[in-house]
């Protein structure tokens, strides 16, 4: 890993800008439950058909009733962001990296000090206003939801939906276009913890990689290995940590 990582950090310091994408991996690190896989949520406890948009609108007090069991189950209440996330704000705030691609929802990013967070499937520590666009804290939403406010409404009366992409809605096209525009143009392209298999986000390594320097931290092997000039196999609170420790 060490002779890895040293090219790495050499191709960072020479890149005019440099962008990392993350994926679960990294929020698993934080006792995040996966999503897909054969012990992933979506296989084990939920049906994802519950989580769709057709079904908010069509019965918004049985989606949010399933949804506060599942947003338990997805984020315990001790998680916090774990050496991975820290790394990379370490990074943003060094000057060796431009932004943040995240497909997670959990808003550890945040937390651990990163500013240019583009989150592709929203942020469940949020709510909107599906009339307003109002945007404010899930917390108390769920406090109301718990107390049996069903379904939630927003000050103007319209219902509140969780600042998440469901299943059946198209990701957000304005952040999504400024994820693909920074991926064409950066210099380095860091897939940390991210199996690279869900569209659209999987198509950034391979924007990334005809104009630039990919390279891949993930556990398991994935689709855009054969395009990357560096593979790593490492722990993602091990590996990041060890790349800032070879920055400036």
């Amino acid at each position: 890993m060490d002779e890895d990582l040293d090219r790495l950090a050499s191709a960072i310091r020479k890149a005019g800008s440099t962008v990392a994408l993350t994926g679960a991996g990294v929020s698993t690190a934080s006792g995040i439950p996966d999503f897909r896989g054969e012990s992933g949520i979506w296989e084990t406890r939920f049906d994802p058909a519950d989580f769709r948009i057709g079904r908010f609108l069509s019965d918004p007090t049985g989606f949010w009733d399933d949804r506060l069991d599942l947003h338990e189950a997805m984020f315990p209440a001790e998680i916090a962001p774990n050496p991975a996330h820290d790394a990379l704000a370490a990074m943003e705030s060094a000057g060796h990296l431009d932004a943040v691609i995240t497909q997670n929802t959990d808003g550890l990013h945040q937390r651990a000090g990163s500013e240019r967070v583009l989150e592709l499937h929203g942020n469940a520590q949020r709510v909107v206003c599906m009339d307003c666009g109002r945007r404010s804290d899930a917390a108390p939403v769920r406090e109301r939801v718990r107390d049996g406010e069903l379904p939630p409404r927003c000050v103007c009366g319209g219902l509140l939906k969780p600042d998440v992409v469901l299943f059946g809605e198209s990701l957000p096209e304005a952040i999504l276009a400024d994820a693909r525009r920074r991926a064409n143009e950066s210099d380095v392209f860091l897939a940390v913890g991210s199996s690279l298999s869900v569209e659209p986000a999987a198509s950034l390594p391979s924007a990334a990689a005809r104009n630039g320097f990919l390279a891949i931290c993930n556990l398991d092997p994935t689709p855009h290995d054969g395009r990357a000039a560096i593979v790593l196999r490492e722990d993602v609170t091990e590996a990041l940590p060890a790349l800032v420790g070879r920055l400036p």
